[in-house]
């Protein structure tokens, strides 16, 4: 069997024009794994956040444009490209929301004579509303147009020694000289996500996720999140008082996991964290939600507050040592 490679992103927009930002919301947040409350999703999203969100989302994704296109697109098509370069079978993209779909990526391999497909989601992390709605959606598609198709998905990689050294080197490579803190800031999700996740009902949310070992840590966002920044924190000799960890992105007023990251970069100035350095890892590449979010917007928030040096750390993107990374994960798959 011809084998291929699907790298999965989020997705983004075609472009910044308000109709194609609302395409792209609408599709996104009507995600059942996104938002999961059925009166949200049907009711409150086209009445009240559809017509007017858009709007606002386009004029963000406007300062975070390139030339070339949406950032996240493009990164991904730049890790695909040298991706490709190690293989002599295909390497096709996809994005989960928008374009190119799954389906176009799975068509692209299938019309190469692809039967046996890896699929990569670009998750480190677990969660319902990134790695598992990746594998919802892909099976769905191919169990409606590609059902003679072999497909199989990379696990969250999380707590994987290579992993943990090439994030922990992207952040040796921009940290600043001097700095009180680096802020680890995750996307944030619903708490009752984690709750959903864990089909081994032995989860508790603030309990479990520093214990060693727990059933529910194979689908625990929360931990997984946590064991990066401890495993991260270990491999750059910081000390805890160096680290600390937030969540970002929150939408609505149900509880989501907490700290939040705008709360805290607001806070740290008074409690003298003067000088900081952020990191995204729940992104492998850079997006709305991080070049616009905090490096834009958060760090507005924190100067305002009194904060005085504020440094952005890349996502890994298309690093060469994240190709090497990802090269190793598909050669494990074929042998």
């Amino acid at each position: 069997m011809k084998k291929g490679v699907l790298l999965v992103n989020l997705g983004s927009p075609d472009s910044t024009e308000t109709k194609d930002v609302r395409r792209y919301l609408k599709e996104f947040l009507t995600d059942p794994k996104v938002i999961d409350v059925w009166y949200v999703r049907n009711i409150i999203l086209p009445l009240f956040i559809l017509p007017s969100r858009p709007k606002k989302s386009a004029e963000a994704y406007r300062k975070i444009w390139w030339d070339e296109g949406s950032p996240l697109i493009v990164l991904t098509e730049r890790l695909r490209e040298k991706l490709q370069k190690k293989f002599d079978f295909p390497v096709e993209m996809a994005m989960r929301y928008g374009n190119p779909s799954i389906k176009s990526g799975l068509e692209k391999l299938k019309s190469q004579g692809c039967e046996d497909i890896f699929v990569i989601p670009l998750y480190p992390q677990y969660a319902m509303s990134t790695t598992e709605t990746v594998i919802d959606k892909t099976n769905e598609v191919k169990a409606k147009y590609f059902s003679d198709l072999k497909l199989t998905y990379l696990p969250a990689f999380y707590n994987d020694p290579e992993y943990i050294k090439i994030l922990s080197q992207s952040i040796k490579d921009h940290l600043p000289e001097e700095f009180d803190k680096v802020l680890f800031s995750y996307h944030g999700i619903p708490e009752r996500h984690i709750y959903k996740t864990d089909k081994t009902n032995t989860c508790e949310i603030g309990k479990c996720c520093f214990k060693e070992d727990n059933p529910s840590h194979a689908t625990c966002y929360r931990h997984q999140s946590y064991k990066v920044t401890e495993l991260v924190r270990k491999e750059l000799g910081l000390t805890n008082k160096q680290v600390f960890q937030s969540f970002q992105s929150r939408l609505g007023s149900d509880p989501w996991i907490q700290p939040y990251t705008d709360a805290t970069l607001e806070g740290f100035p008074e409690k003298g964290v003067k000088k900081i350095a952020v990191v995204a890892p729940a992104f492998i590449s850079d997006c709305l939600e991080t070049l616009e979010e905090l490096e834009m917007e958060g760090k507005e928030e924190f100067l305002e507050a009194g904060g005085e040096e504020f440094t952005y750390i890349p996502c890994l993107n298309d690093r060469d040592d994240l190709v090497e990374f990802l090269e190793h994960k598909v050669n494990d798959w074929m042998s």
